[in-house]
């Protein structure tokens, strides 16, 4: 269409949605960005564009989604930006925002950029019921991610409407998915079986209640739980909620660039964090701070695994100069718990330790999350458990986010190193 009048020629929404390669509704979330400008038509029917912007960002989008040769992957998002010493949600600052509102109110605002008070998440029956039974099949050494993995793959089965990639269905899925994935777990101490994921007094349909964090307590601990260890329960899920691109965000976003399903995205994520390299840390420790607590003392923990090469798990972090600022939130609320007090102790001695001879060794949230599940009778894979649970919900945000991109614009190109053709059949 051209509008002369108002000086240059103007496109119709879908004109320029074609030009830059994204749905109708994309092109409003650029408006809404501040990207591009509209305006009504003649007519009023529709919005017109300036058809040089539009040229201009379609020209930069295309630069922007092509990596430099040798250089690193960047991905555009508006949800988590990481500094030296903090993170932000959205510019907020990510631990006075984790600190003031519970996790699930921390997941709407990152997801929508909104923070409904009281918002709670609830599992259609039928899902969880799927997911119940999927991982009631499970042996009884299958791990945390694996029933995670399960239920997530029994959760899409029964979603009918799994494929549907507009917001709103990608929202009802996460605000669904998550619940599910915690009432789908084993209640600990409980032999596995049939009945094993359905704690005493819990409906049999649906996963209500009260918060995530207590629905999840009992899947992680036979311990009664107490109110300040619930609220450093529900302030980890909070703080690990997102962490920029993370090996398995990325995964995600590759999955959601390939435009998979929501559930797919997030089952690609599971995948890479039960890599010895990304989720096993937590693990690593809780057996860490355990053993320092059985032998009295931090040094010769320190000495055994600097002997064997190791790094001394729960200490360091490349992208913070220095502590994680989400293992110092989450000590200071551990203050409050009781139970807490020897491992506390426990996990400033190794750091003290170490950083007398490895200078600039900070703890990390790994530590502090050991502390938690160390004091409170949880499992050593109890931290995988709080960190793919919480980072659930960061997932589907970079999903939410990737399906507003163009899709598979996450297709690096190979640096072939083999022998140059033509080579003689083999």
């Amino acid at each position: 269409m051209d509008d002369q009048a108002h000086g240059g020629r103007r496109l119709t929404t879908r004109q320029a949605a074609e030009l830059l390669g994204v749905k109708p509704a994309t092109v409003y979330a650029y408006v809404s960005r501040g990207q591009l400008t509209s305006r009504r038509d003649a007519v009023g029917r529709g919005s017109t564009f300036d058809a040089a912007e539009v040229e201009a960002l379609a020209r930069r989008s295309r630069r922007e989604a092509a990596a430099p040769a040798g250089g690193e992957l960047s991905v555009r998002t508006s949800l988590t930006l990481i500094e030296p010493d903090r993170y932000w949600f959205r510019g907020v600052d990510a631990v006075e925002l984790a600190s003031r509102y519970c996790y699930e109110e921390v997941a709407e605002w990152l997801w929508t950029g909104s923070l409904p008070r009281g918002a709670r998440f609830t599992a259609p029956g039928g899902q969880l019921a799927a997911a119940r039974h999927a991982v009631a099949a499970l042996p009884e050494h299958a791990g945390p991610i694996d029933r995670l993995r399960v239920a997530t793959a029994a959760a899409a089965v029964a979603d009918p409407l799994r494929f549907d990639l507009s917001a709103e269905a990608v929202l009802g899925s996460a605000r669904c998915l998550i619940p599910t994935l915690v009432g789908a777990l084993p209640v600990a101490g409980r032999a596995t079986g049939a009945a094993a994921g359905q704690p005493d007094g819990e409906r049999t349909g649906t996963a209500d209640g009260g918060l995530l964090a207590e629905r999840l307590w009992p899947r992680l601990t036979a311990r009664d739980p107490e109110a300040a260890a619930l609220d450093a329960l529900d302030l980890a899920l909070a703080l690990l909620i997102d962490h920029d691109l993370a090996a398995s965000t990325l995964a995600v976003r590759v999955a959601a660039s390939a435009r998979a399903h929501p559930y797919a995205a997030v089952s690609a994520g599971l995948g890479v964090l039960e890599g010895p390299l990304h989720g096993a840390a937590g693990r690593l420790a809780h057996r860490t701070l355990a053993e320092v607590l059985d032998r009295g003392a931090a040094a010769p923990v320190v000495v055994d695994h600097l002997r064997a090469g190791r790094r001394v798990p729960g200490l360091g972090h490349r992208l913070y100069e220095g502590e994680d600022p989400r293992a110092t939130a989450l000590f200071a609320r551990l203050e409050g718990v009781p139970a807490a007090r020897p491992a506390l102790a426990a996990a400033r001695e190794l750091v003290a330790t170490t950083a007398a001879r490895q200078d600039g060794l900070h703890a990390n949230v790994d530590l502090a999350l050991a502390v938690l599940t160390v004091s409170c009778g949880m499992p050593a894979e109890a931290g995988e458990t709080v960190f793919a649970v919480a980072r659930t919900a960061g997932w589907m945000a970079h999903a939410l986010e990737e399906y507003e991109e163009r899709p598979l614009r996450m297709r690096p190109s190979g640096q072939y190193r083999g022998p140059r053709p033509p080579q003689p059949m083999p």
